[in-house]
């Protein structure tokens, strides 16, 4: 089992920056692929940005490319997600998600384990 906790959401204004963190329980994470979500109402969970398991391989949605970085840290079993240039249309509740077999995928089957989300809002 797995647990994964989101935090550093937050409020903020457009052109703002925020950073989220995620921990992860487990004796493994270096050996799992991490993915960042973002859901809002009424709306299907959207991909982000994914990293493999060492970091080797990082992707992104095109509306986040160079506004938004994905990087971890596996001694501290932890996974960060750097956003800057917030958007309003950025507002959203933004999850992880742990895949056991390490990649970088942008489509959620994969992931094995999620965690209860962030709420981000930006302000124009």
């Amino acid at each position: 089992q797995v647990q994964l906790v989101e935090s550093g959401g937050g409020v903020v204004q457009a052109g703002g920056s925020l950073r989220l963190s995620c921990a992860a329980s487990g004796r493994r994470f270096d050996s799992y692929g991490m993915g960042w979500f973002r859901q809002t109402v009424g709306k299907e969970r959207e991909f982000v940005a994914a990293i493999s398991w060492m970091g080797g391989n990082t992707v992104y949605t095109d509306s986040v490319k160079g506004r938004f970085t994905i990087s971890r840290d596996n001694a501290k079993n932890t996974v960060y997600l750097q956003m800057n240039s917030l958007k309003p249309e950025d507002t959203a509740v933004y999850y992880c998600a742990a895949d056991l077999y390490g990649g970088a995928n942008r489509d959620p089957a994969p992931y094995d384990y999620w965690g209860q989300g962030t709420q981000v809002t930006v302000s124009s």
